[in-house]
């Protein structure tokens, strides 16, 4: 499956003891550079994030966004009653002393049990793996939308690219005809123009046998045909990628190879510019370099 670097993913998740919300985002990037955002109170949750984006995004430039909203557990917890009693008789002897001393607002009554400081591991841990694993979901599918979007676009440039490769093998043999038929033009005006006796004092085997020889050269110059054979090859292979039929497509490194095919792909239509021998053959080189361009731009987003 042709997967984008591109993609985001959320979350939000409440429980009795608060809320946990997170945000995954990410651009293409040659490696894989995750970057955690996460409160402090939450650090020990940070290795095992980690670990959860690592499973989904092999490359890519991941961040990862973590807030958190904590209940107020100390006003759901019970009075002392036995404090309050005890605070209770502590305000009545101070009021002989001092009569209009204010009582004690609800909030500073004593509690039972003592108030834990910070967020408890076992409980918030939890809670932040099933939140990520959820934004994990979202934003893997948007980058299979987004890998699907690119590979078809990139379907549509390898199809021109074959009409391409096609014409151009249909054209080869006629550019050779027209070529002998230019050898033979030249040097029967060559002839002539030296001596026009010397046209007739050469047998019309050695005439064609002269043509033949530089047809046959000029052929072996503009002989393309191993460099179309490279590139159908080449498009064969870059459609099993997309369908997820290659072997790098098991291991998830179809960016990588994709970058690869498309050096070699523009080798050869760098030699098939070198051997052109008309400009339909040029025009076509630099047809078939910019359709390449197009999708070695385009795989620029794929995992």
């Amino acid at each position: 499956m042709i997967r984008s670097m591109t993609a985001f993913g959320s979350a939000r998740l409440d429980s009795d003891a608060g809320s946990v919300s997170i945000e995954i985002r990410s651009v293409n990037n040659r490696f894989l550079d995750l970057s955690l955002r996460i409160p402090e109170d939450l650090r020990f949750a940070e290795s095992r994030l980690r670990e959860l984006i690592g499973r989904q995004a092999l490359r890519g430039k991941v961040e990862l966004k973590l807030s958190y909203a904590a209940l107020d557990r100390e006003a759901l917890r019970p009075f002392d009653a036995a404090a309050v009693q005890a605070l209770a008789e502590q305000l009545q002897w101070a009021r002989r002393f001092i009569p209009d001393l204010p009582a004690p607002t609800l909030a500073e009554l004593p509690r039972e049990g003592a108030a834990r400081s910070g967020l408890e591991a076992d409980v918030w841990l939890p809670l932040c793996e099933r939140a990520c694993a959820q934004a994990l979901e979202e934003f893997s599918a948007a980058r299979q939308r987004e890998g699907t979007r690119l590979a078809d676009a990139m379907r549509a440039l390898a199809d021109a690219i074959d009409l391409i490769v096609a014409r151009v093998d249909t054209e080869l043999p006629a550019l050779v005809q027209q070529h002998q038929e230019r050898i033979a033009q030249r040097l029967r005006e060559a002839l002539e123009a030296a001596s026009p006796e010397g046209f007739a004092a050469i047998s019309g085997a050695e005439l064609t046998a002269r043509i033949a020889q530089e047809a046959s050269l000029f052929g072996l110059r503009v002989d393309v045909a191993e460099e179309l054979t490279r590139l159908r090859s080449h498009l064969q292979e870059l459609r099993e990628i997309l369908a997820g039929e290659h072997a790098s497509s098991a291991r998830g490194g179809s960016g990588k190879r994709l970058d690869f095919l498309f050096q070699e792909m523009n080798r050869e239509a760098n030699t098939l510019g070198s051997k052109a021998a008309a400009l339909s053959i040029t025009q076509a080189a630099i047809d078939l370099k910019l359709l390449i361009e197009q999708m070695r731009e385009q795989a620029q987003n794929i995992e």
